[in-house]
């Protein structure tokens, strides 16, 4: 039986420990040191220094359980979290209100995706005392999640045996899979104007920020249909307000299912911006980036069929879930590691309204147990 309130102490433990992007180094230490406590073998790869961080992935390994002679044809399995929070995800104090866990301060919470290392510690601690027959599960604690699936895309899957992973990087609602994700497209633009002294000369400078400014509102962004959305998030550019700013930068985004679409709103997009600068006499230099490709699993695919006839053995529900956001399962599904999100607990990511539910967190746990059963019983 899954245990409410060790699962509730050691999430609230986990949100003290600060780990932003690419500074996981004290989250990992205490991860692994939980790890080689319930007896698990651990490693770390090499994806910190790849991505310029203070730690790699932290790949964990439980023995194959066995009770019958059939089991040696059970399969390995993944449980996968990312240990990364986002800003402003320092100093965090949590506190537990009724079902939820939130943040004292204004910070987040770090429910994402602390509650899935939560879930999975609690999981495996019930696997474990519970002695349920398994073929081995690899506990992955991925690095550099949030920044663009960096850690993911680093780690040596050659030295993995699953053929299958469980993301526990879902939302609030229990028994939801998320079976898809899009596609996504990274733009940067860098627009090149000319300076000159906003009061005395204006008429001899170009103005970079207006070219972009001119490219961005000929953008359709947003919501663009139901498979695709585009975005500009982030801009910089002057330096004082009586200077002709000579160089304005422009971050922005595009996410479609169908890969088509995304790369037709990306040339929309970088059209845009060579119109702008053009109209101005400016310049501009484009980089596309595809951040990462993206997935779909059918409702009969084993991984699927595992966790619904699991869920649906416990009186949930299942709902197949179409995602509009990247993950690690992004990754592993591209390099041809089946896998697919459930429902972990965190509400409102992202914000300083984060919270993490409880209910979901536990329910969280006692599904993997019960998809770990099942492939013990050979289904």
């Amino acid at each position: 039986m899954i245990n409410r309130e060790r699962m509730v102490a050691e999430f609230c433990e986990l949100v003290q420990i600060d780990s932003l992007s690419w500074r996981e180094g004290a989250m990992a230490a205490a991860v692994i040191e939980k790890l080689r406590s319930l007896g698990l073998e651990v490693e770390v790869d090499d994806a910190g220094k790849a991505v310029g961080g203070e730690t790699g992935n932290v790949i964990a390994r439980l023995a194959p359980a066995r009770v019958r002679a059939h089991d040696e044809r059970l399969p390995w399995i993944m449980l996968n979290a990312h240990v990364d929070t986002v800003v402003p995800g320092e100093g965090i104090k949590p506190v537990v209100v009724g079902d939820k866990i939130t943040a004292e301060s204004e910070t987040i919470t770090g429910a994402d995706d602390k509650a899935g290392v939560a879930v999975i510690f609690e999981a495996v601690r019930q696997i474990i005392d519970g002695g349920i027959a398994h073929g081995g599960i690899e506990v992955v604690f991925t690095v550099a999640e949030e920044i663009g699936l960096c850690g993911a895309k680093e780690m040596d899957f050659s030295r993995l045996r699953s053929k299958m992973a469980y993301v526990m990087d879902g939302g609030e609602e229990h028994g939801t899979i998320t079976v898809a994700a899009p596609y996504a497209n990274r733009m940067k633009f860098v627009m090149h104007g000319k300076a000159s002294h906003a009061g005395v000369a204006p008429e001899k400078g170009v103005n970079s920020i207006v070219a972009a400014a001119r490219a961005i509102a000929e953008m359709t962004l947003g919501r663009i249909d139901d498979e695709s959305t585009a975005n500009v998030g982030v801009i910089h550019g002057g330096q004082a307000t009586n200077i002709i700013p000579d160089l304005c930068t422009v971050d922005a985004e595009a996410r479609s299912h169908d890969e088509g679409k995304l790369e037709a709103q990306t040339a929309r997009m970088v059209g845009a911006m060579k119109a702008g600068a053009e109209s101005i006499g400016a310049t501009v230099e484009v980089e596309v980036e595809r951040q990462y490709n993206g997935f779909r699993i059918g409702p009969d695919e084993p991984i699927v069929r595992l966790a619904t006839e699991a869920a649906e053995g416990m009186g949930v529900e299942v709902s197949l879930q179409v995602g509009g956001g990247g993950s690690d399962a992004n990754i592993f599904n591209e390099l041809g590691l089946a896998a697919v999100i459930l429902s972990t607990g965190g509400a409102s990511v992202h914000t300083t309204a984060e919270y993490a539910s409880i209910p979901t967190m536990v329910h969280a746990a006692e599904w993997l147990v019960a998809i770990v059963e099942r492939i013990g019983d050979g289904e």
